[in-house]
């Protein structure tokens, strides 16, 4: 299964600009539940804010961050996938790189955003479906489940 089959639309996606305030992006995730936001300049993602930024700000910088725009404290560049990688090839590049977020790049344009919780779900029902196919192969009932 590829990234393509289970990212979240791009309208579904909310996204800042580098010169938003840190207490914005704080307000956003809040608001949405979510564990962050990719960072556009224009047409051009240039960073990723996430909850682990803001944490490593706060800690070396105090509560001062909150007032600093979000240039100051994303992730940059941003680590992209294809939406052609595969599911495991993702969550392989999460787990190596440290990230749960991977916006996903077609040429030049962002056409998605996945989550690592996104990725662990599609990787679970797929396992899942193979696991019922087994057990109706098994039983000799296989016609019925394909």
């Amino acid at each position: 299964m590829t990234i393509s089959g289970t990212m979240r639309s791009w309208g579904d996606v909310v996204t800042v600009t580098p010169r938003e305030t840190v207490w914005h992006v704080v307000e956003l995730l809040a608001d949405e539940r979510i564990g962050a936001v990719p960072v556009f300049d224009g047409e051009r993602i240039v960073g990723i804010m996430s909850e682990r930024d803001l944490i490593n700000a706060l800690r070396t910088n105090g509560a001062e961050v909150m007032e600093w725009t979000v240039d100051r404290v994303m992730t940059s560049p941003a680590f992209t996938v294809a939406p052609d990688t595969t599911v495991l090839v993702a969550l392989s590049m999460m787990t190596r790189l440290r990230v749960r977020h991977l916006p996903v790049v077609e040429g030049d344009r962002v056409v998605g955003f996945v989550s690592i919780g996104d990725l662990v779900k599609s990787r679970l029902d797929q396992i899942e479906q193979e696991a019922g196919a087994m057990r109706a192969y098994i039983q000799g009932d296989y016609e019925r489940h394909i």
